[in-house]
């Protein structure tokens, strides 16, 4: 004896909704709650142009404060809390340790350094806080010994968060290229 039958759904006029049907139906559902799901997103992005920009500004000013060997405006962007860690794995907390640590450094070493940065990406976790990645290139820096170090390149990681209105560098992580041999 052979069985058959049809997987369907009750109409409520008394018709059958076949598993096409169905799948039809689910996809326009789907397609439809998605593009309510995003449409909030959409209208965020004057937003967060307007927020791209503002962090882009943010760092541009960051990297001039470094070229002008100024240590106190260099630390301003990076939060009273915030963390840094260097090409080496030093790690400083908070504004204050930076810009020590700086004001040492462009006295030494970093005294004739010149840095460039572009922003490669900056990814929204929320409308307050915001991923960037930035490649940087540094020259003129002196090694231990006192000699030039050649051209140095790498990639600046930042977690930026909104503070009273300010972009802020809560997590400021810096990794260096290695050189090719």
């Amino acid at each position: 004896m052979k069985l058959e039958f049809e997987i369907g759904w009750m109409l409520a006029d008394g018709g059958m909704m076949t598993r096409t049907c169905a799948r039809a139906a689910l996809a326009v559902i789907l397609v439809a709650s998605f593009s309510i799901a995003i449409s909030p997103a959409r209208g965020q992005s004057k937003s967060t142009d307007a927020d791209s920009s503002a962090i882009r500004q943010v760092i541009a000013d960051f990297i001039d404060a470094f070229n002008r060997h100024d240590a106190h405006a260099w630390a301003m962007p990076i939060a009273e809390d915030g963390d840094f860690t260097n090409v080496t794995g030093l790690y400083l907390h908070g504004r204050k340790d930076f810009e020590a640590r700086f004001t040492e450094l462009f006295a030494g070493r970093l005294k004739t350094a010149h840095r460039t940065a572009t922003v490669r990406h900056i990814r929204f976790m929320t409308p307050d806080v915001a991923a960037v990645d930035a490649d940087w290139e540094l020259v003129g820096s002196k090694a231990s010994d006192g000699s030039e170090n050649p051209v140095r390149r790498g990639l600046f990681n930042f977690v930026v968060t909104r503070q009273n209105g300010h972009w802020m560098f809560a997590i400021f992580e810096e990794s260096e290229f290695a050189t090719a041999r």
